[in-house]
């Protein structure tokens, strides 16, 4: 397959593995890139740098194909060392670095003259437009399916994908409610140059999470996730559980962040490292209802790539090329 994501990435699917605090470990990472994909180690797990470059250099060992950085530019409790991951990302090499939470101005200049390109995140076709304006490769809009950070403006990616596409030139890449061939295959007759993915990819037997959760990724319907913090200006898509249920008892009858910080601050792994999918503050889009087994991401990557084959099969006996408008 080939798109201006694949080309512009060298990769050899138009399938990329968004960044995941926690889950965004070397084995996934280069598990997606030797099947034919992108995937982003997240620069935020790794509270010592030395323990990060060393977890880039483990996806080196395992893949010698493109690999990626996610670095988090949402405001954070403690100091994040941007310029820091900015030089390693240069050093090692790394082919694409993902960021999303503010403007990546300050940093693309860095990031091109060390010869990484960069791909932004956003929420809405006008932060696409400043993506382009500040220089980034590649940009990627989530709409409001997405698990983590889907914007105030609550739009469907099925809206926001052609709204983007209309917006900027550069390449596009949508997020939100993707986990199969059928949505690849509309994103990319809706204008978008790839899918990103970040549910469907946490129920695979690479990502590093519990088994008890890739259980409940399994199990859990579109209907399971919560839509919280949109009160406090951080809107966030999670599983819906005893935890969200409280958070958003104390949205609806006034809180502040400084209230929140202490329910949700020191929870948001719990499902992933322990199994505990009741009580954690864990990222999953509605895209989980789609999520029906725990495959390879081997497996995953080729399932996707045979199923928008046929849907692409499926649009031609619909629209046959005789057709004229």
């Amino acid at each position: 397959m080939e798109t201006r994501i694949t080309k512009l990435f060298n990769i050899e699917y138009p399938i990329i593995c968004g960044g995941m605090f926690w889950l965004g470990r070397a084995e996934l990472i280069a598990a997606v890139a030797n099947a034919g994909g992108l995937g982003f180690i997240t620069a935020a797990t790794f509270p010592e740098l030395d323990d990060l470059r060393a977890e880039i250099r483990k996806a080196r060992d395992l893949t010698d194909k493109p690999i990626g950085l996610n670095i988090n530019l949402f405001p954070a409790g403690r100091p994040q060392p941007i310029e820091e991951w900015v030089k390693m990302a240069v050093e090692e090499k790394i082919e694409v670095v993902e960021t999303s939470g503010r403007s990546p101005e300050a940093i693309v200049g860095a990031l091109h003259d060390g010869g990484v390109k960069i791909l932004h995140k956003v929420a809405g076709a006008r932060y696409a437009r400043t993506a382009e304006r500040v220089g980034c490769d590649a940009v990627c809009v989530v709409g409001f399916e997405c698990g983590g950070h889907p914007g105030m403006d609550q739009v469907t990616t099925l809206v926001m994908a052609p709204l983007t596409a209309d917006a900027v030139s550069i390449p596009l890449i949508a997020g939100g409610g993707f986990a199969d061939g059928r949505g690849l295959a509309a994103a990319l007759s809706l204008g978008a140059d790839a899918v990103l993915m970040g549910t469907r990819f946490m129920a695979t037997q690479e990502c590093l999470g519990h088994p008890a959760w890739k259980e409940h990724l399994v199990s859990a319907s579109e209907a399971d996730t919560a839509y919280v913090m949109q009160t406090i200006g951080n809107p966030s898509r999670v599983a819906k559980n005893d935890l969200t249920d409280k958070v958003l008892e104390m949205e609806n009858r006034g809180t502040t962040i400084q209230e929140l910080l202490p329910i949700i601050g020191e929870q948001s792994n719990k499902a992933f490292e322990e199994g505990e999918v009741g009580g954690g503050f864990t990222s999953m889009g509605q895209s989980v209802g789609l999520v029906r087994d725990v495959p390879t991401v081997k497996e995953l990557i080729e399932r996707i790539v045979q199923e928008a084959v046929q849907t692409r099969k499926r649009l031609d006996r619909a629209i046959p090329q005789h057709v004229t408008a």
